[in-house]
């Protein structure tokens, strides 16, 4: 899909861009997102109680969020070129601020996943929306700046279990999820006015990329369909440690109060601690590639959140889990964008949406699968499955290092 790559509209004239603030506009929405799932995660176990679900059931209400999303996905890319990148975020960021309010009514494990398709539909179109519009401005600006958008979002998502693990043993879920859609409708109406009313110029303003590639070869010498594959691993990196960041959301709560008998606000905090350290993590992404480079950053992240992972569900002890909650999140962050921005090295902007869409996959895909796996093995083994995933995003890494320098000309 290309979706992710779509241009904004841009108007015919007007006054220089104010830079700074179409990208403190794009980030509150990214930072919105991560601020609205993770008030829904961390709700995740209440709800399962309330609609007296197994964890079948549940893994199959949260496929709802799945495909919702992916449906959307296929369809946003077409209205975003219509109508633009900036009214498709702000629309989709009302819908989702809206459609969190609906799982709290719902009485049944049927009604959850119904309720969760609306929910997935707004999830799905805001992911593509936003993150057309921050390529956009990436490539107006010729900086990469996509980990900060990134690490907004995982602000966004600390902030939303920080305010989880406040709310949950004092609100019941329809309270706390309603105060999400009023802080979400009011950051939607004033982001949204920078984006309506801000065009994105045509031109750059930064100095020329020297990664372009001529017709037909890709940068470093790889041919057109050596690039390709080589894209697709990279795509397929994102989707092996995207699959931990949804999985972990979703179901690393639901791991201490099951299995270690928390309560509701220890069981928040627990994603509190893996947002955090993902939020420290990228926010210092762009020195740590400045000075280790790419491939060190995604073996060494892999393979940290590997032993992260582990530790987390398999520890008996709640500050061993916690522990294994932040090492995960540190090795995670910064693996994401450097697959994405090794295949847009290869292949531009297209190579940017192969990674992203595998990626997102991962992300959807990752909590319904921990479900049907916790009814086979329980929850811990689950769990255990994205320490595994982790450790061959690294080794995919090395290999595609080693291949790429390989086949490349003296």
């Amino acid at each position: 899909m290309d979706q992710i790559t779509v241009s904004s509209r841009r108007g015919k004239a007007g006054p220089p861009l104010p830079v700074a603030r179409l990208r403190w506009a794009i980030s509150l929405f990214f930072a919105l997102d991560g601020f609205v799932f993770a008030g829904w995660v961390v709700r995740i176990p209440t709800i399962k109680e309330q609609v007296d679900a197994s964890a079948g059931a549940l893994g199959l209400a949260l496929l709802g969020v799945s495909v919702g999303s992916v449906t959307t996905m296929l369809v946003t890319g077409r209205l975003c070129r219509r109508y633009g990148n900036h009214p498709v975020t702000v629309v989709t960021a009302a819908l989702l601020s809206l459609s969190i309010a609906l799982p709290a009514l719902t009485h049944s494990a049927l009604q959850l996943g119904l309720v969760l398709l609306l929910f997935g539909a707004a999830y799905g179109g805001l992911n593509v929306a936003f993150n057309a519009a921050a390529v956009d401005l990436a490539e107006t600006i010729r900086r990469p700046i996509l980990p900060s958008f990134h690490a907004a979002f995982s602000a966004g998502g600390l902030a939303g279990a920080g305010l989880g693990g406040i709310l949950a043993p004092h609100l019941s879920p329809q309270r706390h999820l309603l105060i999400l859609t009023v802080i979400g409708l009011v950051v939607t109406v004033f982001a949204g006015r920078v984006l309506l009313r801000v065009p994105v110029p045509a031109g750059g303003s930064g100095p020329p990329r020297d990664d372009a590639a001529h017709p037909g070869q890709a940068p470093g010498g790889a041919t057109a369909g050596r690039a390709r594959l080589f894209i697709t691993v990279y795509g397929l990196i994102t989707l092996c440690t995207a699959y931990g960041e949804g999985a972990l959301a979703d179901w690393g709560s639901l791991h201490l109060s099951a299995d270690l008998h928390t309560g509701a606000g220890a069981a928040a905090a627990g994603y509190a601690v893996f947002a955090l350290t993902m939020t420290i993590s990228r926010m210092s992404g762009t020195w740590l590639l400045e000075r280790l480079g790419d491939t060190p950053v995604l073996v060494v992240g892999g393979l940290l959140a590997a032993v992260g992972m582990l530790v987390g569900a398999l520890a008996p002890q709640l500050w061993l889990v916690f522990l294994g909650y932040a090492l995960t999140g540190l090795g995670l962050a910064n693996v994401f964008p450097v697959a994405v921005g090794s295949a847009g090295a290869l292949g531009g902007p297209q190579g940017v949406a192969v990674a992203s869409t595998l990626g997102y996959s991962g992300i959807l895909l990752g909590p319904p699968s921990i479900g049907f796996l916790t009814e086979a093995f329980g929850l811990p083994r689950a769990l255990t499955t994205i320490g595994g995933l982790a450790a061959l995003a690294a080794l995919l890494g090395y290999l595609v290092h080693r291949g790429r320098h390989r086949r490349s000309p003296a």
